[in-house]
């Protein structure tokens, strides 16, 4: 097993993958924050677990042995939706910069928190796999 392989390591990778995306789609509300008619989306929050094992939301078999059937490893597959913010301009356009810039700030905020846990947990291990008495 590898490091890559420990559960801990593979699900704060999901959500670094997950925060990327939705950074991504912010940005390009804000990009077309003058486009008329321009409706911002946003990721689904990934909160029910019993809805993730429906959707396959990340979650992969993985095969324990060599005798066991080989599985394929799903791409991270995210879903946006549309998400307008709480105006509406004239021109049908639906997205606020200040309210895109705070979503912005909550997902940088989440990703520093994600990054620092997997640091310290790439430490721990690191701790683990040193030779007692050096």
């Amino acid at each position: 097993m590898g490091v890559a392989d420990i559960p801990l390591l593979s699900q704060i990778k999901g959500r670094m993958t997950w925060l990327d995306e939705r950074q991504r789609l912010i940005a390009q509300n804000v990009a077309n924050s003058d486009t008329p008619g321009y409706v911002g989306r946003d990721l689904k929050a990934p909160t029910d677990f019993a809805a993730a094992m429906r959707e396959g939301g990340g979650l992969r078999m993985v095969q324990t042995s060599a005798g066991h059937m080989s599985v394929n490893t799903p791409v991270a597959r995210f879903t946006s939706e549309a998400s307008p913010d709480s105006e509406t301009t004239l021109d049908g356009n639906a997205v606020v910069v200040e309210e895109q810039m705070l979503k912005m700030a909550e997902s940088r905020m989440a990703y520093d928190a994600a990054i620092g846990l997997y640091t310290k947990s790439m430490a721990m291990i690191g701790l683990a796999a040193k030779v007692p008495g050096r």
